[in-house]
């Protein structure tokens, strides 16, 4: 028996598992100290009424012997999907019900999807990432080229004609940096990737967040990107389901790779090791696009906005660079007098107890950087921000 040798390529500890480790060190030396957590990007606000509603409805339904159900369709429930489609109509994408997928996360189906390709592939990554796209890519022995996301690009790389590579990932709006694509340039890499033969998959799981005419919420704005592009999504950004665990994949029909149809592919791999998201998870989701749980999700939207705004508005006073906040979640700013991130880290936590994401942790470009969520409590954010104005004014 031979273990796969590309796990000992891995950091040894992953990036928030690492935050969490340094944070629970602090709190139990200073038990004491109020912690502002504003580090990994989960959300604070609860469900929507509707979708809650939704669910304890489908639970009522498995209760019952003439309503429940056993093992569902491993793409997806019918009603889910074509709520997924006409969620797509409302702002312009045309994709077929047949060419969504849904699953229990964009994470998973980000690591997943890659069983469809030979490990002989060039993958290349905007640094800095998201690790799970390198991560994935490490443990199955690719070879790894970075696009170069920097202060000078604003963290948009864009095609660079004397690199080639198969598989291409993009991330908009971005996470970690907040930085989002226009449709104009998503074309760039749209062109890019036919020219290639390469193939993009598109994470597009704070495409809610787009605020600006103009930026893209979906690649599949461009024309052609059907040819070239597979997109995943997310109700976890969007209508807080990080713990209830649900998202989606559009594979197009048009995606085709040495005769191979890679939607088939998809689907035969599906139905080979998924089983399917729980009916109940799906009947919540599906509420999440009905006209009063998108209604009572841009609430909860609105307020992470917010937070948002006040994050942005605290560090214009302060004068400190940053990307993101308006068209996303993040804020990516420049750690102000620190050179090194995780310095800037414990310095942060020891002086103010503000938690957040050292930028070094997603990539050597993130060197310098670090990265502030909106998805905490406002309360927190404007104490968090207060600190800031503190220590740093």
């Amino acid at each position: 028996m031979k273990i796969n040798e590309n796990y000992s390529r891995l950091k040894d500890s992953y990036l928030f598992s690492e935050i969490a480790h340094r944070v629970q060190k602090f709190s139990a030396a200073h038990p004491d100290r109020e912690i502002l957590k504003m580090g990994i990007g989960d959300v604070t606000l609860p469900l929507a009424p509707a979708v809650v509603e939704a669910m304890r409805s489908a639970a009522e339904e498995m209760g019952r012997a003439e309503t429940f159900r056993g093992y569902g369709p491993e793409q997806g429930y019918p009603f889910l999907r074509e709520a997924i489609r006409d969620y797509y109509r409302s702002f312009g994408v045309a994709v077929s019900a047949d060419e969504i997928f849904v699953s229990d996360g964009a994470k998973s189906d980000l690591g997943n999807i890659l069983d469809l390709f030979d490990a002989d592939n060039t993958v290349l990554i905007p640094d800095p990432v998201y690790p799970v796209y390198v991560d994935t890519n490490v443990m199955a022995g690719r070879r790894i080229l970075f696009a170069e996301a920097t202060e000078q690009n604003g963290f948009l790389p864009m095609p660079d004609k004397s690199v080639s590579a198969d598989i291409i990932y993009l991330c908009s709006p971005n996470n970690p940096t907040g930085a989002a694509y226009s449709v104009g340039q998503l074309r760039q890499w749209v062109d890019y990737a036919k020219k290639c033969g390469a193939l993009i998959l598109y994470d597009a799981a704070y495409e809610s967040f787009v605020a600006e005419r103009g930026l893209a919420r979906s690649i599949y704005e461009v024309e052609g990107a059907k040819e070239c592009a597979i997109e995943f999504c997310s109700f976890s950004k969007t209508a807080g389901f990080t713990g209830t665990r649900c998202g989606y994949t559009v594979v197009p029909s048009d995606l085709i790779r040495e005769g191979a149809s890679l939607q088939k592919m998809w689907l035969r791999r599906q139905t080979t090791k998924f089983n399917g998201v729980s009916y109940i998870v799906q009947r919540g989701a599906q509420a999440a696009f009905s006209e009063e749980g998108r209604k009572q999700i841009s609430k909860n939207l609105s307020v992470y906005r917010n937070n948002a705004a006040i994050i942005c508005s605290a560090l214009d006073r302060l004068h400190i660079w940053y990307t993101g906040g308006k068209n996303s979640p993040y804020v990516w700013l420049k750690c102000p007098g620190y050179a090194d991130s995780f310095s800037f880290f414990d310095d942060l936590l020891e002086k103010t107890g503000v938690v957040g994401t050292p930028g070094s942790g997603f990539g050597k470009n993130g060197q310098g950087f670090f990265r502030l969520t909106a998805f905490a409590q406002e309360e927190t954010v404007r104490k968090a921000m207060a600190e800031f104005e503190r220590i740093f004014s």
